[in-house]
């Protein structure tokens, strides 16, 4: 079967950052979510404005911000090629970036479609919104009915590109990891 590239994608809050860190504690390669820091810096040099659910809000120029964010999750594909295991994981994927500027009204051009399509992962899960367990913090931005609309953006962006999305189930960070390792195996 070769090295395989895992994405686990969701909307902010639904877990998947645990999951990937549950998957990592288990010795699996991670690449791990690029956004917050990308954020935290952003808002770092912002101009001191209220921060909405956007964090392109507080950036000088939200194109670029996302050109570098889809750049560097292309690297790290590019970098989970080189390695020399059998799965790799990824928090959030290419197809994300364009799930979001399709939420937040941005437009984008067809070189963010061809870095997507150049760049074909193996398996793809989504994590659901969970109310129970949502939690906004300084990166995380969005309400709940955000969340869940995101949600939407990113099952859709993923089915565009030919993705079919596994859900995974609500249930505790070592049920979700063997739903996955299983879900895998079974491929």
């Amino acid at each position: 079967m070769g090295k395989q590239k895992v994405v686990i994608t969701g909307a902010p809050g639904t877990g998947k950052t645990s999951l990937v860190k549950g998957l990592e504690e288990k010795g699996f390669h991670c690449y791990h979510e690029i956004i917050r820091d990308m954020t935290s810096k952003a808002k770092m040099e912002g101009n001191g404005v209220d921060f909405v659910s956007n964090p392109l809000m507080f950036v000088e120029d939200a194109h670029q911000f996302n050109k570098d964010l889809l750049q560097g999750r292309a690297q790290h594909y590019k970098q989970a090629q080189k390695t020399d295991v059998a799965i790799s994981f990824f928090d959030r994927g290419m197809p994300d970036v364009l799930a979001y500027m399709d939420f937040f009204g941005q437009s984008y051009g067809n070189d963010f479609v061809k870095t997507c399509k150049a760049h074909r992962y193996d398996q793809v899960f989504i994590v659901p919104p969970w109310k129970e367990i949502y939690i906004s913090d300084n990166e995380r931005l969005e309400s709940f009915e955000e969340a869940e609309n995101i949600h939407h953006a990113l099952l859709n962006t993923y089915i565009q590109f030919g993705y079919d999305p596994v859900e995974v189930p609500k249930a505790s960070i070592s049920q979700r990891i063997s739903f996955i390792l299983e879900t895998l195996n079974h491929l």
